[in-house]
């Protein structure tokens, strides 16, 4: 029996992960499957793991990487502080089910994000979105020795409101990262509601999203001066690491 892994989330239409895997168990001759399993609940997930014995290895996506942690036994450190999960390690130990939940999500971030910071520009960051993405972004980012601040829509303390955001903000915070969807294809058009008038050449934009590879908070970015990076290294970067974490 080949053994499985695969990703759960809702929707998994766009999916990056099971096109990456299958093509690397293709190329690299290994005698796996990666397959999607979309579920309207997370109430369905105990399902997933008693019909699929030969599971190895699962990814988590939106909108689970939270709701997954009650039904883990156990968390790596660096997970446990970020709070949410994209990455479980299925292993068998006595006979029974064990379920380890990771965070690749923060080590492709962190990664991908290193080498276009400006040691002495880059010292505080914006993360637009408060999910789990998001709590990645910000450990990625402390790892990194940047300050940061949430940005959400609804007031809260310690974070800001989108109204918040205005030049004296963005004269401060020369990074600012897109964790939430927003942009995603099908909806292009749509960006958060920033002030990119006050965005400049100093500044770096960062859009965990990669379908479309330059959504609209980055063209608007670019056509302001500054460095632009999509999610698409991220996503390859994250999906390595849990394949190491799968067979580590």
């Amino acid at each position: 029996m080949k053994n499985l892994y695969g990703i759960i989330g809702n929707p998994l239409v766009q999916s990056f992960s099971p096109r990456f895997f299958n093509n690397k168990f293709e190329k690299e001759g290994i005698d796996a499957e990666y397959l999607k399993f979309e579920i309207p609940s997370i109430e369905e997930f105990p399902r997933i793991i008693q019909s699929h014995p030969n599971l190895k290895g699962l990814n988590v996506t939106i909108p689970y990487k939270q709701e997954i942690i009650s039904y883990l036994d156990e968390l790596d450190a660096q997970a446990k502080e970020v709070g949410a999960i994209n990455v479980i390690k299925v292993s068998c130990e006595n006979g029974k089910t064990k379920l380890k939940g990771y965070n690749s999500d923060l080590i492709g971030f962190q990664n991908s994000i290193q080498s276009l910071l400006k040691k002495d520009i880059h010292t505080k960051a914006l993360i637009l979105g408060t999910g789990g993405a998001s709590k990645a972004v910000a450990k990625g980012l402390e790892n990194l020795g940047i300050e940061y601040i949430f940005v959400s829509r609804t007031a809260k303390e310690g974070q800001l409101t989108y109204l918040d955001l205005n030049k004296y903000i963005l004269d401060q915070y020369k990074i600012i990262i897109n964790a939430s969807p927003i942009g995603t294809f099908p909806k292009v058009d749509e960006a958060p509601d920033i002030p990119y008038q006050h965005i400049t050449s100093d500044h770096l934009l960062y859009d965990l999203v990669y379908n479309p590879a330059e959504t609209k908070f980055l063209k608007q970015g670019k056509e302001q001066g500054a460095v632009i990076k999509n999610g698409a290294e991220m996503l390859e970067l994250q999906a390595l690491a849990a394949w190491e974490i799968w067979n580590k």
